[in-house]
Parts: C-alpha cells; structure tokens; sequence
C-alpha cells in the first residue's frame, strides 16, 4: 500500500510517518496543503491519501472534491480533528472513503486504510452512529430550496453556531460563510438571522440526534 500524508503540522505528519512505517505501509510523499498533495498525487499516483481538512490555501474539503474529479482511483481517508457531522457527510459527499478523528488508534488506522482501499466506506467510532442517522433520514432534503453547502450552514447557525464557527468547521473563509448566510435568508424569505433559525428548527434542523 502506497500511501500520501497531507497535514499542515510537520510534527504530526512525522508521527504519523512512523507509524504506518511500523504498519509496513510505504508513505511515498509530504504535503502541506492542499495544493501540494495534488501535485504530489499527479507526481507519485499513492493508492490513498492521508488528509486533513484544515489546511492552509485550499481546504481539505476542496482538495478531496478535486482529487475525486482528477483521479477517482485514489482514495482518500480523511484524518482530523473536526468531528461536527456537517463536517463528516461534507467529507464523504466531497468524495472521501473514510473518516477518522485524530487520535485514532494503530488498528484503527490499519483497518480504515485496509477498507477504503478494498473499497469500502469508513467512519471512525465516535461519529459513525450520527452519521448513519444523517445518512438514513429519508431521500428528499430538508428545505430543497437550499443547496446541500447552505443546509449545512443552516445546519450549524441553528446550534447557535457564529459565522467563525461555521467557517472553522467547514473549513471555509468567513467571507464565504457570510454569503451563504445571505444566500440562506433570501430564499427562506427571512428578515433576520433568527428568523431563518426559526424556519430550521421548525424543519427538524438543528436538533440534538435522539
């Protein structure tokens, strides 16, 4: 197994080195930021990529979307520290085939690179049964008028999520955040913030899983 580290911390990624070394896992290149890990890809063709989603430059997120478009033979376990579930259906929408949280252990680490490049779906522990519940919540989307990125938004504005929350967890600028929050009001029709709150909540968004 041929395997390419993306992680802005140096220090982590030599950590992480180390251990798929004692896993007999060849890693066969660095990177730092998104941009990087695709030119490494296109440089070194691994047969999955390590990746963080807060990334200097181009997000994680973004990264995996273009990865997927440009070499859809290479997979992608996405390994962080963000565990919100907008985040994780984000990863996997974006076309990552797996998701460990940082802190996963050795087995873990084997086994989600083992399935994803068997080609099979991987959510660590701590998220997998919210994910399953997001996944199985029926096939027509909440509020269809929303794009799935300003549902996730919304998602997270209804916890009572800042816009620098948002951003942190979707890895996005603020700036991006703030459009889609516009974009948001505008076709709830709402005046406010919280009126578009309200309309989410009313819609089943933002509950605590239960």
């Amino acid at each position: 197994m041929r395997v390419l580290l993306c992680d802005d911390h140096p220090v982590f990624r030599d950590g992480l080195r180390l251990l798929l070394d004692e896993l007999g896992v060849e890693t066969v290149a660095e990177a730092g930021t998104g941009e990087e890990a695709l030119e490494a890809v296109a440089r070194t063709a691994p047969d999955v990529v390590v990746m963080d989603l807060h990334l200097p430059g181009m997000g994680g997120l973004e990264a995996i979307r273009v990865l997927s478009r440009r070499h859809p033979q290479v997979r992608v376990l996405a390994l962080t520290m963000l565990e919100e579930d907008v985040t994780v259906l984000a990863a996997l929408r974006a076309g990552a085939s797996g998701y460990l949280l940082k802190g996963a252990g050795h087995a873990e680490i084997r086994l989600a690179l083992d399935a994803v490049v068997g080609g099979s779906l991987v959510v660590g522990a701590p998220v997998v049964d919210r994910v399953r519940a997001n996944l199985g919540a029926g096939a027509t989307p909440v509020l269809p008028q929303l794009t799935g990125r300003e549902r996730e938004v919304l998602e997270l504005m209804s916890r009572g999520r800042s816009n620098e929350h948002i951003a942190e967890v979707l890895v996005l600028s603020v700036k991006t955040v703030r459009n889609l929050v516009s974009s948001i009001l505008a076709k709830l029709g709402a005046a406010s913030r919280a009126q578009a709150v309200a309309i989410a909540r009313d819609a089943g968004l933002g509950r605590p899983p239960g």
